[in-house]
């Protein structure tokens, strides 16, 4: 249910609401909900297991992540855009399978003077040679791009992007319910955005793509007319 919700691209605000219904649906087709200790279940005990499978849902979908990707996760989690003491971030990288040194390489942090934290979305070069590999740096790109250019820039940048953007907007949806559950309401509404202009920006990639593919034709019918 909550992979159609997704697919369907409902936004990350109303996600809860709309996994409520179906959830809380099978107290019409039962005439008992019970407890794991046989005790009746309430509505209450109900919304709270709803909230932690819809928790549990996007926590899976880091593991489809690169670990570049799923250590900036983790370290927003903890720290959003704060520093951090590097003896703390390496562990952090080591378990993630990366290193630091790498991710700062890769613009997606600062460290230096034994400090470390997430570069912030102002901060990462717009254009980088990734190929949207690094699903993080990817949807903070089109996250930025979106706040500075529109449904436009977003769409430019996808044109070359190599990987699935769908991974991306899998992305601002669980950074959505992080920066939620913190109280981060610029950050909450800077994903939700993402995924709202979603079906917008993939219309636009298309037209881009196709308009692509008219002047290449168009190159290769003049060269051979030569």
């Amino acid at each position: 249910a909550l992979q159609k919700l997704q697919a369907s691209n409902i936004a990350p605000v109303d996600m809860a609401q709309c996994a409520i219904g179906p959830g809380m649906g099978v107290y019409s087709r039962f005439s008992k909900i019970l407890e794991a200790d046989g005790t009746p279940m309430g509505v209450r005990g109900a919304l709270q297991i709803i909230n932690q499978e819809l928790d549990l849902y996007f926590t899976e979908q880091d593991g489809e992540m690169d670990s570049d990707s799923r250590f900036c996760i983790d370290l927003y989690t903890q720290y959003a855009f704060n520093d951090v003491p590097f003896g703390e971030a390496d562990v952090l990288a080591r378990a993630k399978n990366t290193s630091v040194e790498k991710l700062a390489t890769s613009n997606a942090l600062y460290a230096q003077k034994g400090v470390v934290r997430l570069l912030t979305r102002e901060e990462i070069p717009e254009k980088m040679a990734h190929g949207g590999k690094m699903i993080w740096l990817l949807t903070q790109q089109l996250t930025h791009a979106l706040e500075k250019n529109g449904v436009a820039g977003v769409a430019q940048i996808l044109t070359d992007v190599l990987a699935e953007p769908e991974r991306a907007k899998a992305l601002a949806y669980r950074l959505f319910t992080i920066a939620e559950r913190k109280g981060w309401a610029g950050e909450a509404y800077t994903y939700n955005s993402l995924v709202i202009a979603w079906p917008e920006v993939q219309a636009r990639v298309a037209k881009l793509q196709s308009e692509f593919d008219k002047g290449r034709q168009m190159a290769l019918f003049d060269k051979e007319k030569n």
